[in-house]
């Protein structure tokens, strides 16, 4: 595993510090080695216990656990929190429904010891990425992220939120992209960035090995995922934390 993670030594850090400072986020390309990219795009599609994440509203947020998600009743239950997400939707309220492994849950609760999210999650926590997010986002405060495996399928989507868990040590968010290379704009699964009025002010393709860095709190959405578009958009996300 000693392969698992690491980053690509040609990035151009200064000028990525340049692009954050001024908007507040920036898509940093080819951020792994290819042979490492691949490599954690195996874990993810090969190795992944894949369950739900719902949520409708801030307060009633769900996670499924894929043995739950394979049994009739637990299906149900899914259906049932989709359906309630996407009636949150539809009144212009906070909703969700996307596929996940919680890495940082399993990890605290012993789901599968020594497993390659694990190792993942520790690469990502180690001094050469964690040094990377300073460099670029000029926040020497950061010590440690938490993280999940996300897969955006065929009607997916996050609803425009904000991210205000400040008071967490959430500083910065970030999404490790797997997509596939050829990802279609048709496809949706954009990450999108929104001003006050509700227009989209800069939207991040799905790529493959890139990596989205965002200050938060700040308006932004996953958009939808249409029933025509391949599985999936597979990722790495979480938050970089000063605490």
């Amino acid at each position: 595993m000693k392969t698992l993670f690491e980053l690509n030594p040609a990035l151009d850090r200064a000028s990525l510090a340049k692009r954050f400072a001024e908007t507040g986020r920036v898509q940093v390309r080819d951020v792994l080695t290819p042979e490492t990219a691949r490599e954690v795009l195996t874990v993810l599609t090969k190795g992944t216990p894949w369950g739900m994440a719902t949520g409708a509203g801030d307060e009633n947020r769900q996670s499924f656990r894929m043995e739950e998600v394979q049994t009739p009743q637990g299906q149900q239950r899914v259906n049932a929190a989709a359906m309630e997400a996407q009636q949150n939707t539809a009144r212009g309220e906070y909703g969700f429904r996307f596929a996940h492994y919680p890495i940082l849950t399993a990890i605290q609760e012993n789901w599968d010891p020594g497993s390659a999210h694990e190792i993942l999650l520790e690469h990502i926590n180690a001094p050469d990425f964690i040094q990377l997010a300073r460099d670029i986002t000029g926040i020497d405060g950061l010590i440690k992220a938490d993280g999940q495996a996300t897969l955006f399928a065929p009607n997916h989507y996050l609803g425009r939120h904000i991210d205000s868990h400040v008071a967490e040590g959430w500083e910065v968010a970030y999404v490790l992209n797997f997509a596939p290379p050829d990802w279609h704009p048709d496809w949706g699964g954009y990450l999108m960035f929104l001003d006050d009025d509700g227009d989209v002010i800069e939207g991040f393709r799905p790529r493959f090995n890139a990596l989205n860095l965002f200050k938060v709190p700040q308006s932004h959405l996953v958009s939808y995922v249409p029933p025509f578009a391949p599985i999936g958009r597979i990722a790495v996300t979480g938050w970089l934390r000063t605490q």
